[in-house]
């Protein structure tokens, strides 16, 4: 037996040797026929005329009526997929039609020319023409519902029209009522879709509004209910199972306190936000999980403009650490913006191969990708890649991040951060790069732990190699915690909620800035095309967010109770950790740019010999030393970096001015 699609099943285009066009033609002819034979026996059509003359009145709108419905493609329509546009043009084609048969009357041997027999019987053809169209588009979207008017229609269409559409297998009792929170275009829109499809799993039961015009009315008659004190028990008497969030536009505070209020009450929380840009990718519809990214209690960042677009465009980048979290989401934003060619470095393979494949299949051989497997570290190596490739520009973004593996390795957190850092730096100058653009972190602003104090060092490296002469352009950027990267909480807190628990917090009062990978790579892009040498460019990333508050809202998207199915636990700050981030934005210091979110830092640079005495001292260590001895050494070398203990909670060490760290160590 042939196989099927769903719309194959709905309406069979072929009924014999007629297609469905021939039907309408011919169903059009037969409603014609019929209206003219009315008029012939209406007393006021016959008043003063012969057949006759009714007759040459009638051909006289005839002709044209079908010769123009069949130029404009009238008959060629699929009419099953109907839109308003489409009604309008048919109007519009026998309005023409009108005025034409009024013009071969005039021309025609008429003895009597009645308009009245010509726009009377106009009308009603169209009236009938119309509504036999939106009879059959009714039919057809509406094939798998019960309703006692679709079951008739479907009756009269399977003998009329060769209709061969059936019933739904799937029980709608089965399907997933939902409130849709929004009752304009996007909660409409998608009300309609669930309505009419027979596939979806979910069903509306009712809109929930706050305009008072829409409150207590009928929309795709669907109530529309009020949001107030009774509103928990009209969803139970409505059976509703889960809540849908059809507010694009809205605040995240709101969207945040519904999240809440409807979590309490026991709901699954969905959202649907088609058509909008932010939200969606592809432009596909969908409903989806009230995600991570909008406990944020911010909106979502977009730095990108064409001007960065176009920078990258017909340019070989090199990114290194291009298979980690923000590596490889820098590849995917990259390779949207046509480069010459891509270049994927990393040490670790696995990484690098899972984002070439998967550019590969989106892209093809319209994106030439090459892959470099070294380290940073590595110089000749390296040397071998920029001599192969010769990049234009360099994203910087290979590095040892996680903090505590970081406090028990410190000699090879300087080795590879700082000393790769030194290596790509220095091979960037040699062939000619014309950015290098690094990626840094908040945790280098008067840092606390190893690991932010080697950013801190290898910030000033790419700064003191700004101030010399060379045609490459050096610059930074510098931002917080990323949602989602490898090392975060996030992917920690999902795999311990799937575990069934608990949580490990260090600390129920810590907080920490946050932003997206998307922000974080948009920033780094922007930041490689416009940055001028010797800026660090630096992200306004808004209120903190309490990881404890993080914790507990995970544990509701993942449809569970705090305390009650998974528990949430304290271990206690780990080695170099701090309670309280720094502040990234000191408007005192900084410039702002075109975006408001975004400011420019200028580095009073090191000079050549201060930067090579802070090296020295470390290489020393890495010659012979231990890792006591390198941390020691990085507190010489960056005069900002202090034990967490030395450090008062909850106040900004505003008196410590960046500057300090280009003092001689």
């Amino acid at each position: 037996m042939k196989k099927t699609t769903p719309n194959d099943n709905r309406v069979i285009d072929k009924v014999g040797i007629f297609s469905i066009r021939w039907l309408l033609l011919l169903y059009d002819f037969i409603i014609f026929a019929v209206i003219v034979g009315l008029l012939l026996v209406l007393p006021l059509a016959l008043e003063g005329f012969n057949e006759l003359q009714i007759v040459y009145n009638v051909l006289a709108l005839f002709v044209p009526l079908f010769v123009l419905r069949w130029a404009f493609g009238i008959y060629s329509r699929l009419w099953r997929y109907g839109e308003v546009k489409n009604y309008i043009q048919l109007v519009l084609t026998d309005g023409l039609a009108i005025a034409v048969c009024f013009l071969l009357m005039l021309v025609l041997p008429i003895e009597k020319i009645n308009p009245f027999i010509a726009l009377a019987c106009s009308f009603m053809v169209l009236t009938y023409t119309v509504s036999i169209r939106m009879i059959y588009r009714y039919v057809y979207k509406n094939s798998f519902r019960s309703t006692k008017t679709a079951v008739w229609l479907r009756k009269v269409l399977k003998v009329l029209a060769g209709y061969k559409g059936k019933t739904s297998t799937v029980n709608q009792s089965r399907k997933i009522n939902v409130a849709i929170v929004g009752a304009g275009r996007v909660g409409t829109s998608l009300a309609e879709e669930l309505l009419l499809s027979e596939y979806s799993t979910y069903y509306p039961v009712c809109f929930i509004d706050v305009n008072t015009d829409k409150i207590g009315r009928k929309i795709l008659n669907i109530p529309v209910l009020k949001e107030d004190n009774l509103l928990c028990e009209k969803l139970k008497a409505l059976a509703v199972q889960e809540i849908v969030l059809s507010t694009p536009r809205m605040q995240l505070e709101r969207k945040k306190k519904l999240f809440d209020y409807y979590r309490n009450l026991g709901y699954e929380i969905k959202v649907y936000d088609y058509p909008t840009i932010e939200t969606t990718e592809n432009g596909k519809r969908h409903l989806r999980e009230f995600s991570i990214e909008e406990l944020l209690l911010r909106k979502s960042l977009t730095v990108m403009d064409e001007h960065t677009r176009s920078y990258y465009k017909d340019k070989v980048v090199m990114i290194t650490g291009g298979g980690g979290s923000i590596g490889s989401e820098l590849c995917r934003q990259i390779a949207k913006m046509q480069p010459s060619k891509l270049v994927i470095l990393d040490v670790y393979e696995n990484g690098a191969y899972d984002v070439q494949q998967e550019l590969k299949m989106k892209y093809g051989n319209s994106l030439e990708i090459e892959m470099e497997i070294l380290s940073v570290t590595n110089f000749s190596a390296l040397e071998r890649a920029f001599a192969s490739h010769k990049p234009n520009v360099l994203l910087h973004a290979a590095a040892h991040k996680h903090v505590p593996m970081m406090e028990k390795n410190c000699i090879e957190a300087v080795e590879n951060n700082v000393f790769g850092t030194l290596n790509t730096v220095v091979l960037s100058e040699k062939y000619g790069v014309e950015r290098f653009l690094m990626v840094s972190t908040d945790k280098a602003v008067n840092p606390t732990n190893v690991m932010g104090a080697t950013k801190r060092m290898c910030e000033m490296i790419v700064f003191a190699h700004s101030a010399k002469s060379s045609k490459t352009s050096f610059s930074a950027t510098r931002f917080g915690n990323v949602l989602g990267s490898a090392g975060s909480v996030v992917p920690l807190f999902k795999r311990q909620i799937a575990r069934g628990g608990p949580i490990t917090l260090t600390d129920k009062r810590i907080i920490r800035y946050f932003m997206t990978i998307p922000e974080a790579t948009q920033l780094v892009l922007k930041a490689g095309a416009f940055a001028k040498n010797g800026q660090l460019f630096v992200l306004d990333m808004g209120k903190p967010v309490k990881i404890l508050d993080l914790a507990e809202n995970m544990i509701l998207l993942s449809g569970m109770q705090p305390y009650r199915d998974i528990e949430i636990v304290e271990t206690g700050l780990r080695p170099g950790e701090k309670l309280y981030e720094e502040l990234l934005i000191d408007t005192k210091t900084l410039t702002k740019t075109e975006d408001k979110q975004i400011f420019i830092e200028q580095e009073r640079p090191l000079t050549e010999e201060q930067l090579e005495r802070k090296l020295e001292t470390l290489k020393k260590v890495i010659e012979g030393g231990t890792d006591d001895d390198m941390r020691n050494a990085l507190k010489e070398v960056v005069p900002t970096f202090h034990a967490p203990s030395e450090v008062k909670e909850n106040k900004i060490l505003t008196e410590k001015n960046m500057g300090k760290d280009n003092l001689v160590g």
